[in-house]
């Protein structure tokens, strides 16, 4: 299992941090996701906003090539409101990914944390496909994070 971890301060409550944590905003500022993925749509009830963030949501990706379900399928499996959300995705057989958001007040805004664990097929080599072909590394993560504090202090 692999991990990569990076945090970043925002200028902006944690309550407006927490919803653009939502899964449907993932194409917003995940540079991986907007390679891949036209959208991401929820396939569980959303009533209300706070629907797309608790415990048990579900979504999957729309590929940008065809408009089909892609291989992303999403799963909130820990919620605390305006404090911690955990989703897991997975892409075909080949990983299984968990990403944790935790949001800590400051004094002028929120400190996100961003914890990526993942597991791959392929051993060793697994790990360093994933790190460069779905996420980046790190210098990937700091800029989705900068594009995830520009929308979030708007």
């Amino acid at each position: 299992m692999g991990r990569m971890e990076k945090s970043i301060e925002i200028k902006a409550s944690p309550e407006k941090v927490w919803e653009t944590l939502a899964l449907d905003r993932l194409t917003e500022w995940n540079e991986g996701f907007q390679k891949n993925l036209k959208s991401v749509e929820y396939t569980s009830k959303v009533r209300t906003p706070r629907d797309k963030l608790r415990v048990g949501a579900t979504a999957n990706g729309i590929s940008k090539k065809n408009g089909e379900s892609a291989q992303f399928n999403f799963e909130i499996t820990e919620s605390l409101d305006n404090e911690k959300m955990t989703y897991r995705f997975s892409f075909g057989k080949m990983a299984r990914v968990q990403v944790s958001n935790i949001l800590k007040p400051i004094e002028n805004g929120t400190k996100l944390t961003y914890i990526i664990d993942y597991e791959m097929s392929w051993g060793i080599l697994g790990k360093t496909l994933f790190k460069l072909l779905s996420v980046g590394g790190d210098k990937e993560i700091e800029r989705d994070l900068e594009r995830f504090k520009n929308i979030a202090e708007k």
